[in-house]
């Protein structure tokens, strides 16, 4: 059974930094790609930066220049450098995986980590 375990979040000030980590486990095959998502109090979950098992990234605008994501295929683990934090970071961050076997895509979530930002 595939589990997402993240880490990495807390308190910090504005134009702090924090680092996130998805820890996979209960898959033989890499991820097709990984993906961190948020979601804040009163809005719908958003896309923040993904990555492909190959290294290809995207990232949402807002955070653009500020964040960075990377992932260790070996040990099936995604991070999220997060610099010059603002206050409107501040939401539950989730990881996200996608697992393709033959043409069928398995999604799989992670409980959540909360960041705040304080100004």
């Amino acid at each position: 059974q595939v589990q997402l375990v993240e880490s990495g979040g807390g308190l910090v000030q504005a134009g702090g930094s924090l680092r996130l980590s998805c820890a996979a486990s209960g898959s033989r095959k890499s991820f097709t790609a990984m993906n961190w998502y948020r979601q804040a109090p009163g809005k719908q979950r958003e896309l923040v930066a993904g990555i492909t098992s190959g290294g290809t990234t995207n990232y949402a605008d807002s955070v653009k220049g500020r964040f960075v994501i990377s992932r260790d295929n070996a040990k099936n683990t995604v991070y999220l450098h997060m610099n010059s934090l603002e206050p409107e970071d501040t939401a539950v961050y989730y990881c996200n995986a996608r697992l393709r076997i033959i043409i069928t895509d398995y999604y799989y979530w992670g409980q959540g980590t909360q960041v705040t930002v304080s100004s």
